[in-house]
């Protein structure tokens, strides 16, 4: 069953909702502001343990906020449908001209959606500063599969991690599907992993040469 979730007008009142919450509380201090760390782990904070009055209380159950710092979610919830939604919380300063956050990896985001009632939800949200205090101007609340994949490249870590390519340039997608979208990760990895082989063939021949060359050094 699609989740009302991301249904537009429920949608969009999350993110309005997060957006006023941000701006009618005072964060931090004009001393941190300027660490894009200390913001995000601010925000972050103040959303995991105020998120249910940014949720439908309609539709939203069992609400959990608390996991490891590693683990795939910063908070997680169920709906009355049985959908199990896990929410990566980030945060973007509009003053900087090029961000680069990971999202997941394509290894836990691959089992995770083998559950067609399992949505990876990013919450990203927009600030910028001004006389030294923080502004939000806009969040987004959407699954990952509304993230186009012109907007998103894979990172080299682990089996490899799924980014958005500049927080300034997102593109979303409203129509398309979890199939579609899954389909392109799919079509992306096939293009990334021989790349990735190509580079570390490479590195095995630069250090075999290395190695000859101090074979052949004097003890």
């Amino acid at each position: 069953m699609e989740s009302k979730l991301f249904e537009a007008k429920i949608r969009k009142q999350i993110e309005k909702t997060v957006v006023d919450l941000l701006n009618n509380n005072q964060l931090m201090n004009y001393n941190t502001v300027n660490s894009p760390r200390a913001v995000g782990d601010a925000v972050q904070g103040f959303l995991e343990s105020n998120i249910s009055q940014c949720l439908p209380n309609n539709l939203v159950t069992k609400i959990n906020a608390s996991f490891a710092r590693r683990s795939m979610a910063d908070v997680a919830f169920e709906d009355k449908h049985n959908n199990y939604y896990v929410v990566d919380i980030k945060t973007h300063n509009l003053n900087t001209n090029f961000n680069m956050p990971n999202l997941t990896s394509v290894e836990r985001l691959a089992r995770f959606y083998g559950d067609e009632k399992n949505y990876f939800v990013l919450l990203l949200v927009s600030y910028r500063i001004e006389d030294e205090q923080l502004h939000f101007d806009k969040c987004l609340f959407l699954p990952i599969e509304y993230l186009d994949w012109s907007c998103l490249t894979l990172g080299a870590l682990g089996w490899g991690q799924i980014q958005i390519a500049n927080s300034n340039n997102v593109k979303i997608d409203l129509k398309n599907t979890r199939k579609k979208w899954m389909l392109q990760l799919c079509d992306a990895l096939d293009l990334f992993y021989p790349n990735e082989i190509s580079k570390i063939t490479q590195r095995i021949d630069y250090f075999r040469n290395i190695r000859e060359y101090w074979e052949n050094q004097p003890d």
